[in-house]
């Protein structure tokens, strides 16, 4: 660097500049206008992550002097088509090309210029947790050493992020205001925003962008398969196959040469030559269900592949390499097995590098009346029949049941119940609701009881009112201000629409 004063000196006036924005469309754009001018290119982009990782989007760009216009484009997931940005920003590294050469590389993520862009820089910016949160990238029509100014860069992006996320708090709809009603917290196809299912997105997120196995354990009924299909669907591999496999529906013989293939003569009937699930998950993602069933000689070989890439077929002398991703499930627990000598050791460990647990839908109380709901519309759609109207009764007797069998058992009550329904609301007797000794959650107090049914209620009214307060409450027969009392009480704000 010719001159490191100036250059400091420089750094901390764009620093202050950041320091005092009031918005976050302020704060933007000047993250983007210093990067440019401490860099000396004419292009500076601001490319963000979203809150689930699953797009990637431009929001900021500074071009010869000018701000541009910010369009509503992003990227998918898998940034397919625009590999120099996947490999800055899954690799986690900075990416320097002193000659970009459009013939190697695709660029279509820079503008259109009369003169070649030459120089380019990816530079990842990170989180205080380290967490990749967005890309600065700098491009040049001059070959320019940018390198140089690639860690400057980086401190001077992480803490825009950290500023935007207080701007973000300090703009955010306080609890005492009018309710509105948020999204899905998810963005990956789930239903739910009890504290338990956004931690499992939080989880979902982290994984996304990582090639590390994933253990998925919970109850009959959680949605391992829907989590699974999630993680592929929203992550690198979208593009790619998502091959299902259980593990329990086959003898051992079968299932070998069903994940590992098999070569011709290898046994009476191989008659040719059969790729199996593994190599047609190539690229892609092979999900294992109920992985605690597979026989112990398999848990050996699925071991390779996990460790090493490698499968060998039945009659093959020679291992081919595979790219596959592996994520299992299963309801039983392993740790339990591989204690009774009927689980690996090994492979347990290497399944469980990164665990994720599902909540039963009993630890989910403000979630049951969202997800009937769901079904119930799905199947009167169905039906090509009218939405069915709740009942009030209908909605407490569903928010006091416990629901063993979880997600699936509730399913197949609500769709019972509207082809039940003769007329167009649901009641209770449309439930067959069978008597259980499981305690409907940790506490189980008559007080506890009734205030998880009570806040279920208001919950499930505020949503479907679009957080309505005087809507709610002119419907709940209360006064405004009992209602406000009660959910003050209980609890309830914004954040839980």
């Amino acid at each position: 660097m010719a001159q490191p004063l100036r250059h400091a000196e420089a750094l901390l006036t764009h620093l202050t500049e950041l320091a005092h924005a009031t918005s976050s469309e302020r704060l933007l754009a000047g993250l983007v206008q210093a990067a440019a001018q401490l860099s000396g290119c004419e292009l500076s982009q601001l490319y963000l992550l979203d809150d689930t990782h699953t797009r990637l989007w431009l929001c900021a760009e500074w071009h010869d002097g000018l701000l541009q216009p910010r369009e509503a484009a992003s990227l998918p997931s898998d940034y397919d088509g625009e590999q120099l940005l996947q490999f800055s920003l899954c690799q986690n590294r900075t990416l320097f090309l002193g000659e970009l050469d459009t013939r190697l590389h695709n660029t279509g993520f820079l503008p259109a210029s009369p003169h070649a862009w030459r120089s380019l820089l990816c530079c990842p910016l990170l989180d205080k947790q380290g967490k990749v949160g967005g890309l600065l990238v700098l491009a040049s029509r001059h070959a320019h050493a940018l390198q140089s100014v690639a860690d400057a860069l980086g401190q001077l992006g992480t803490f825009a992020l950290a500023q935007l996320k207080l701007l973000r708090r300090l703009h955010a709809p306080q609890d005492d205001g009018p309710l509105t009603t948020a999204p899905c917290a998810s963005g990956y196809g789930l239903i739910g925003d009890s504290p338990s299912m956004r931690a499992l997105y939080r989880l979902i997120g982290k994984v996304l962008h990582n090639p590390v196995s994933v253990l998925i354990t919970g109850e009959t009924g959680t949605g391992k398969e829907l989590v699974a299909r999630a993680i592929h669907d929203c992550g690198l591999r979208r593009s790619k196959a998502f091959i299902v496999q259980n593990c329990a529906s086959l003898p051992e013989s079968l299932l070998e040469s069903e994940l590992f293939g098999y070569r011709k003569g290898a046994f009476t009937g191989a008659d040719r030559d059969r790729s199996g699930l593994l190599d047609a998950a190539h690229g892609g993602t092979l999900f294992l269900d109920e992985i605690g069933d597979m026989p112990l000689i398999l848990q050996a070989k699925l071991l390779r592949v996990l460790q090493e890439g490698e499968v060998r077929p039945l009659g093959a002398t020679e291992p081919h390499t595979v790219d596959v991703r592996i994520i299992a499930a299963t309801h039983r627990d392993l740790r339990a097995l591989v204690e009774k000598g009927q689980f690996r050791e090994d492979l347990f460990y290497r399944l469980a590098n990164f665990p994720i647990e599902l909540p039963p839908l009993r630890e989910r109380d403000e979630d049951i009346l969202r997800l009937a709901r769901h079904f119930a519309d799905a199947a009167c759609a169905l039906l090509q029949r009218e939405a069915s109207r709740w009942s009030a009764a209908a909605l407490e007797h569903l928010a006091t049941y416990a629901f063993p069998g979880n997600v699936r058992e509730l399913k197949g009550m609500v769709e019972r119940a509207v082809l039940l329904c003769d007329g167009n609301e649901l009641l209770p007797e449309h439930f067959n609701l069978p008597q259980t000794n499981e305690p409907v959650a940790s506490g189980s107090g008559l007080r506890e009881r009734l205030e998880r049914v009570e806040r279920n209620l208001l919950l499930d009214c505020l949503r479907k009112n679009g957080g309505n307060q005087t809507q709610t409450a002119r419907e709940l027969e209360l006064p405004r201000r009992t209602l406000l009392y009660r959910m003050e009480r209980l609890k309830i704000s914004a954040a839980d629409l």
